[in-house]
């Protein structure tokens, strides 16, 4: 009974809208973070790290793991090689995810923030407003990769971070949620360096940046392999993917504890979804035993005290 319960309210939280086409803005300029968070307290000398991303456009920006879209690329022409060389035009290879598949979008003129999550092999958009950061700016300045950039302090999500920002980027975006000063974050870590995001390079994008001209490019998206999805996007457009299920995050929260409970039930709700429509079904998704993860006892959001 508790199982079909729980199959029922995965299927009723999964059927959503679809996110309404969002006006879509160009990047012109790319700025790399290494990003360092240390998860666990106990194990300060092994913490999470990542190669992370932000598009900065005219009006918008969006966050996003550099290394997975490096990873997806490498996927990409795996993929197209494999399906060459195969006597019957299938491949037969698995796609191993890399990074966070987490995402952030900034609209500062319009004080909006969508985050893009993923539970298995369904995306979710969820909107909110931009935080708010009361920050105080100082006099001090320092350059990072030739970007004369000014020093801010300020509260945000139960810790105090440093920032520096550039004021010759007057868009009031920076990584993560980070935001609100008159000018792009390019560097940013709390007092306890345990949240660091390092600037790690600046560089203006290229048109089809990280895009292959694998074969298959021209394909269109609902006639592809779910396991292609989202492959042929261009990074330099600042939009989410159509694709995504519009919830809020108090659903998709539910969502996520669902999975965790019972990821198998989780699936079989996600099959029993896609057949009301066309969405993709996890046929070719193995749910194993339940792992533990690994130990997360300092969050990148803190309780305020």
């Amino acid at each position: 009974m508790k199982r079909q319960l729980l199959l029922l309210t995965v299927i009723l939280l999964t059927i959503f809208i679809r996110a309404r086409a969002q006006k879509p803005d160009t990047a012109w300029l790319m700025i790399h973070y290494k990003f360092t968070h240390v998860r666990d307290t106990t194990n300060p000398t092994h913490p999470y790290t990542e190669n992370m991303v932000i598009f900065i456009g005219k009006n918008a920006s969006v966050y996003r793991s550099y290394d997975g879209l490096a990873a997806d690329q490498q996927f990409k022409k795996a993929w197209a090689e494999a399906v060459a060389s195969s006597p019957d035009g299938r491949a037969r290879i698995n796609r191993m995810g890399a990074g966070s598949s987490t995402r952030y979008y900034q609209y500062p003129g319009e004080q909006k923030l969508l985050t893009k999550e993923s539970l298995m092999i369904n995306d979710y958009l969820i909107e909110s407003p931009m935080p708010v950061v009361e920050w105080k700016i100082s006099s001090d300045t320092a350059s990072f990769g030739g970007l004369h950039c000014q020093k801010a302090t300020g509260h945000f999500k139960g810790r105090d971070y440093i920032v520096w920002f550039c004021p010759d980027l007057p868009v009031h975006t920076g990584p993560w949620k980070l935001n609100g000063l008159p000018g792009v974050i390019v560097d940013a870590h709390d007092t306890k360096n345990e949240v660091l995001f390092k600037f790690d390079g600046a560089e203006k994008t290229i048109p089809s940046l990280l895009k292959s001209q694998a074969a298959g490019d021209n394909t269109e998206e609902k006639d592809q392999p779910p396991i292609l999805r989202g492959l042929n996007e261009d990074p330099n457009l600042i939009i989410p993917p159509s694709s995504l299920i519009k919830t809020t995050q108090k659903e998709f929260d539910k969502l996520r504890i669902a999975m965790q409970k019972d990821p198998a039930a989780f699936a079989q709700a996600i099959n029993a979804t896609s057949s009301q429509g066309d969405g993709p079904k996890m046929d070719h998704v193995v749910v194993g035993p339940k792992r533990s993860g690994p130990v997360i006892n300092n969050p990148i959001e803190l309780a305020e005290k």
